[in-house]
């Protein structure tokens, strides 16, 4: 009998939704982790299967504290929840731009981490994607050739938050490895989101970007950890 279960974070629209409806449909339990409760109830009529309702606001300690509380045990932790606050260059930035971005997508993937941690302990293959982005990438950033260098320095809040979730996945990786843990890092590739105007536009498929995301859930005890992944698999630049 299959029981395994899974926790993906803003999985009521977009990417994560997605991720949700492909986890449902290999088998397992997704608890659909929601900020507004009717968004997230109509994300898990329209997902069906073994998919739950987790009311979840990765900023919020009390709400974080509470859905763990929900949770017994846990197989796969996807941190998917992101926000993008503006395009600005770090000289164009504030400070109010950076903390709200950061606190969604660094500091509430922490934090939701370490509450589930317990009930991932309790998975005999426990496993974390961390869905970055291929901006985050400092080596490509820095090479003039490569398409994220023509942007110049933009989104520079969303871009770092992302390059330091990065980091903080490969030392979560590294401290986690002697438990079993494969805890890795996914740019899902530009998919057609509502994250921005850029990816509104995109006739890239959410489907796709999610399947990257589950084939690091479903990576056998010899797959890598403390890896950065593209969506079709190959490693992605630091």
């Amino acid at each position: 009998m299959n029981d395994r279960t899974a926790l993906v974070t803003g999985a009521n629209k977009g990417i994560g939704k997605e991720i949700a409806r492909q986890l449902v449909a290999e088998g397992f339990t997704v608890h659909v982790g929601s900020r507004d409760a009717d968004r997230g109830r109509r994300a898990v009529q329209e997902i069906g299967g073994d998919a739950r309702l987790l009311v979840l606001d990765v900023t919020d300690p009390d709400s974080i504290a509470t859905a763990a509380a929900r949770v017994e045990r846990l197989d796969v932790l996807v941190n998917n929840a992101g926000i993008m606050v503006d395009g600005k260059t770090a000289p164009e930035a504030d400070l109010d731009s950076f903390r709200r971005t950061y606190e969604t997508n660094v500091f509430g993937v922490l934090a939701v981490t370490n509450a589930f941690l317990p009930a991932l302990r309790r998975s005999a293959a426990p496993r974390i994607v961390n869905v970055s982005s291929g901006t985050a990438s400092l080596t490509w950033s820095a090479d003039p050739e490569h398409q994220f260098a023509v942007a110049a320095g933009s989104a520079a809040a969303y871009r770092s938050s992302k390059t330091a979730l990065n980091a903080l996945t490969l030392f979560s990786a590294q401290t986690l490895a002697a438990e079993g843990f494969k805890v890795n890092a996914l740019a899902p590739g530009l998919r057609a989101t509502d994250l921005n105007a850029r990816a509104a536009a995109s006739d890239g498929d959410p489907a796709e970007g999610a399947a990257g995301a589950v084939r690091l859930a479903l990576l056998p005890d010899t797959g890598p950890t403390g890896g950065f992944f593209s969506w079709d698999g190959t490693p992605a630049a630091w």
